[in-house]
């Protein structure tokens, strides 16, 4: 009695107290924040200075075109493929790039894989780049251009693969003719390794690495496909940005099945099998997978956050009290950022009756789910099975990959690669980032830390739309500069 007789008594005096306590803690978490936000600066670099690379250009692009009149079209049927087209490109190689073909030993594996081998002064740490051959097939009456044919105008190469990625393919096999003629020896052997079959999930780039392993090699780095130089990417920054990749997504494709007795449609019960699959859809897209900050998309917020305008460099500056926008805003919008922040779950099949008048005895739907690095096959498909709550649905892994391990950034291969990138693109920022779709050097993780993901090209929003879609071409002053990328890579391997 006597507490709350005190309590009664001091009432003001503890009001005033309270009040005092929670305005220090606002002051706090306002000079906290703030005093994070000014420290939130870009690094200071002293200068560079990059020697110019002299190329022959045109050369480069026509090399390029003989490469896209290549008709690679892979595809998981091996019955619609031309295995012709295939060896006409492999054929065309040695009159492509001669010095390679007379410096380089060359090797064929299962698959469709191919592999060079540039001997440097010592045989440890070798480089492995890489790049596929295959393309997706075309709808080749929605393109303006012959899909195949080379076609230059305009300063622009048209064709299926001049982004993905046969543009890269010839770049590095240009970069090593022209390094060769020039005399110039690695420091380490350089593997130049193709895969034919990386759109159809093909095992080509898989027996090079077993090959590795079975050599006891360990590359000293790895670089495949994966970011560009692009711009408009990231929240407040305008200035264009180099972003390679430093681990990819995990992928799984899972099936919900309905069965039921089927019927006429004049009489159905409450809920049907395709109403139910809905349902389940419903469910899943309403409750998305937890945001999960990884290491690479924190490296990512850490590096280009601090080119940011003032207020996403006050959120970036201060993910432990401001995570929750960034998370709201992928729940809401979806896109990039979410796909950078979570599981990602698109729903992309439906089947059910052939007929309009008739109850399906089996419904079915797809989805493909993108897995974020702190998640796995096991554990995302468990957090579906928990949402759908329907033991009706009968859910099934079609298939699917594990996230693939996360490189390194606090290391020399990751330097050279940086260096590359900002010799042929000076006005670019280099970030690290997560790569969201899969790609064939996932399995060089198994045996190496320093693998990265950069297609060396600087694209405009309308040319990356354009792989795997119609009109697919590339500007010659790209393919140009993806040519001087490799030579200034290759100069420091």
């Amino acid at each position: 009695m006597a507490v709350w007789e005190f309590l009664t008594e001091h009432i003001d005096l503890i009001l005033k107290v309270f009040d005092i306590v929670l305005a220090a803690a606002a002051l706090l978490f306002v000079a906290v924040v703030t005093v994070r936000t000014i420290r939130f600066q870009p690094p200071k670099a002293a200068p560079r200075r990059f020697e110019a690379v002299e190329l022959d250009r045109d050369r480069a692009v026509s090399s390029l075109a003989a490469l896209v009149r290549c008709k690679t079209v892979s595809n998981r049927d091996p019955e619609r493929e031309d295995e012709a087209e295939f060896e006409k490109l492999i054929a065309l190689l040695p009159t492509l790039y001669p010095n390679v073909a007379a410096r380089c030993e060359f090797m064929r594996f299962p698959d469709r894989a191919i592999l060079y081998r540039w001997q440097g002064k010592s045989a440890t740490d070798p480089a492995v780049l890489m790049a596929h051959y295959d393309v997706v097939p075309v709808d080749e009456e929605s393109w303006e251009k012959p899909p195949f044919d080379g076609v230059l105008e305009d300063g622009v190469l048209w064709g299926r693969g001049t982004l993905d990625t046969k543009v890269t393919m010839n770049a590095a096999l240009f970069a090593a003719d022209h390094l060769i003629a020039k005399g110039f020896v690695p420091e380490h052997d350089v593997y130049f390794a193709f895969s034919g079959g990386e759109e159809v999930n093909g095992e080509g780039a898989l027996r090079i690495v077993e090959y590795f392993e079975k050599n006891g090699m360990v590359p000293g780095i790895v670089l495949d496909e994966g970011g560009a130089v692009v711009e408009n990417v990231f929240p407040g920054v305008k200035t264009p940005c180099a972003m390679i990749g430093i681990a990819e997504k995990g992928m799984l494709n899972i099936e919900y099945r309905i069965t039921s007795g089927g019927g006429h449609a004049s009489a159905p019960k409450p809920h049907t099998p395709v109403g139910e699959l809905s349902a389940a859809c419903c469910r899943v897209e309403a409750k998305p997978f937890q945001a999960k900050l990884t290491k690479p998309v924190a490296a990512m917020f850490d590096t280009l956050g601090r080119h940011s305008t003032l207020v996403y460099r006050i959120i970036f500056a201060n993910l432990w009290c401001f995570g929750w926008i960034l998370d709201l805003m992928g729940r809401k919008k979806g896109g990039e950022l979410n796909a950078l922040l979570r599981t990602t779950v698109a729903f992309t099949q439906m089947q059910g009756s052939k007929a309009s008048n008739v109850i399906p005895p089996s419904a079915t739907m797809v989805s493909n789910m993108r897995l974020n690095p702190l998640d796995s096959v096991e554990s995302a498909q468990a957090y579906i099975k928990k949402i759908v709550k329907n033991e009706r649905v009968e859910i099934t892994a079609l298939d699917g990959m594990e996230p693939s391990s996360i490189s390194r950034i606090d290391c020399e291969a990751w330097q050279k690669v940086v260096s590359a990138v900002e010799g042929t693109w000076q006005e670019a920022l280099v970030s690290p980032y997560l790569m969201v779709q899969c790609s064939d050097c996932r399995h060089w993780g198994r045996i190496s830390d320093k693998v990265y993901r950069f297609s060396a090209m600087d694209l405009t929003g309308e040319e990356r739309a354009s792989i795997h879609g119609n009109n697919e071409r590339i500007r010659v002053e790209t393919v140009a500069r993806a040519a001087e990328f490799y030579i200034r890579l290759i100069s420091q391997l």
